[in-house]
């Protein structure tokens, strides 16, 4: 069985499938060109569900704590780093559902400002696995003991259950691999 830290790192995977996908959209829409209403709603609820109720939630609610509890300072440490990094995050999703809703209303510029949040999103949410991966989650790995890992890697079964539900962490990742198929370079 491996560590906690690992299925966090494999969520990464599929963040960043959807980070390329919201990176080929949001050149088309910056071009003016269109894009299927049902593949921007279901990529935000990707980005929204996935990425954040679910995957950073697990940090915040989860893995942070339990690096507070091993004496990790979240004030000047890699802890409140993530943690204004994620609300930047939600900052951004809320400017891209903004966007989708003008381009429906056929607002000018539309796509170009669902373009300016998503290369924001991107550059954030790339940075920010990068940092997670190769800092925090190996500085987890130090300090949790194997106990702690354990019960960390149970709290995010429940937590998933009770946060977003049975089965949806799957179809998500099923959801996000139609898309990369089809908006695949």
């Amino acid at each position: 069985m491996g560590r906690s830290t690992d299925e966090l790192k494999r969520e990464h995977v599929f963040i960043k499938t959807a980070l390329g996908v919201l990176d080929v959209i949001a050149a088309r829409l910056e071009r003016g060109e269109a894009v299927p209403g049902d593949d921007l709603d279901g990529l935000l609820e990707f980005l929204s569900v996935y990425a954040d109720r679910c995957h950073h939630a697990k940090e915040e609610d989860c893995l942070f704590p339990a690096l507070l509890q091993k004496g990790m300072p979240r004030e000047g440490g890699p802890i409140g780093i993530m943690e204004e990094e994620h609300v930047v995050g939600r900052g951004l999703i809320a400017r891209m559902r903004e966007a989708v809703a003008g381009i429906r209303a056929g607002t000018a510029d539309a796509g170009g400002a669902f373009g300016r949040a998503a290369r924001s999103y991107t550059g954030l949410l790339r940075e920010h696995i990068d940092k997670e991966d190769t800092m925090l989650f190996p500085m987890a790995d130090e300090v949790l003991s194997s106990v702690d890992d354990l019960k960390l890697t149970q709290a995010f079964g429940v937590f998933e259950l009770d946060r977003i539900g049975a089965g949806r962490h799957q179809a998500l990742e099923d959801r996000v691999g139609k898309l990369e198929a089809r908006y695949a370079s």
